[in-house]
């Protein structure tokens, strides 16, 4: 039985999706462009008939101009003469077409820019209700390229989360990509906005923005706000990982250091590194997650609870403050205890409802 000491890690939940926005905007534009169609064949068709209807024929841009001013409805003056009562039956429907059109067109275009404006406002304020409803979230800060792989692997182990970047237009660019996206529009280490993202109720906050200043700022402000919430922070010097440590960081990344490692591990150990890939880019999305023991447990063993199960295999247990590798079937199971496994997401909740087993 190995023991290795370990920092103790933070609970993680299982978190439903987020469901899709929608707009009327394109409806509403669909409207404007057939009313523009309409518009231009009411004036060619009344130009037409104008020009081959009086007698002599009048010019081409007097029956144009006649066409205008009758589907404006102005009356500045007929320049082309309308005596007999076929072509004042003409004149008078041409008139109510063409009114009728070009009311349509601008109220079409009013609802466009009004409904742009009332779109946004409507789409921020029910993020905003979604934000207040989240328990046990995380909050990504910053939306980079590092941001959005945290936001990736968040997305595909069901995890909520709220985006927090000043770049709106940076946000707004991936809904494709991140339909059920939660976001807002600010910086990060204003105590406003991580009030915003809820962090009272949030499980962790990742600070990984390109700034080392910043995700300092940013985890000091968290841990003020909320101390018992865990910080993630990026780092690109080695110099400044005290520095954020002191500021509160739980635990600090730096990819120029990461990325060395990982060069040197896919020399000398690259099958390990190809299994990692593998298990992080399974179409089955396998994961080694955290299963803590719930305090109803009874002390069972994990032959008990199924030390393998159809979606997850146990490789370890935390206790205290040490790691029991390989733990026998006959090992018990206390609360406050933490399962390590690998696990799929359906089989962490099936090892999480297991786990809860009353002796």
């Amino acid at each position: 039985m190995i023991r290795v000491h370990r920092n103790r890690p933070r609970r993680r939940s299982r978190i439903p999706r987020i469901p899709a926005r929608s707009t009327t905007l394109p409806r509403i534009l669909r409207r404007f462009y057939v009313a523009v169609i309409i518009l231009v064949v009411a004036t060619v068709l009344g130009t037409l008939g104008f020009h081959y209807g009086a007698d002599p024929a009048p010019h081409w841009s007097d029956s144009l101009y006649m066409t205008l001013i009758t589907i404006s409805t102005v009356g500045y003056g007929e320049v082309v003469p309308v005596d007999t009562p076929a072509e004042r039956i003409f004149t008078g429907l041409l008139s109510i077409a063409g009114f009728g059109v070009l009311t349509f067109m601008f109220t079409s275009l009013t609802v466009f820019f009004l409904e742009s404006d009332l779109d946004y406002t409507l789409r921020r304020r029910r993020m905003e209700r979604k934000i207040r409803k989240l328990r046990d979230h995380y909050i990504v800060c910053g939306f980079g390229r590092v941001g959005r792989n945290v936001a990736t692997e968040l997305r595909l182990t069901h995890r909520q989360f709220v985006v927090i970047d000043t770049q709106e237009a940076q946000l707004t660019s991936q809904v494709e990509h991140f339909p059920e996206l939660l976001w807002l529009a600010g910086d990060a280490s204003d105590d406003d906005q991580l009030l915003a993202a809820d962090i009272d109720d949030a499980l962790g906050v990742f600070a990984v923005t390109g700034d080392d200043s910043r995700n300092l700022m940013i985890a000091l402000t968290a841990k003020h706000l909320n101390p018992n919430v865990r910080v993630v922070a990026r780092c690109h010097e080695v110099r400044n990982m005290p520095k954020l440590r002191k500021a509160g960081a739980d635990a600090i990344v730096s990819p120029d250091f990461t990325g060395g490692m990982r060069i040197a591990s896919q020399m000398v150990r690259p099958h390990v590194v190809s299994f990692l890939d593998q298990m992080l880019r399974s179409e089955q999305r396998l994961r080694l997650e955290e299963v803590p023991v719930p305090e109803t447990s009874g002390g069972c063993s994990l032959a008990d609870i199924g030390r393998r199960g159809e979606g997850y295999v146990v490789v370890a247990v935390r206790e205290a403050e040490d790691w029991v590798f390989n733990p026998p079937d006959e090992f018990r199971l206390q609360a406050g205890q933490v399962l390590i496994a690998m696990v799929s997401p359906d089989g962490h909740t099936e090892l999480l409802r297991n786990a809860g087993c009353t002796g």
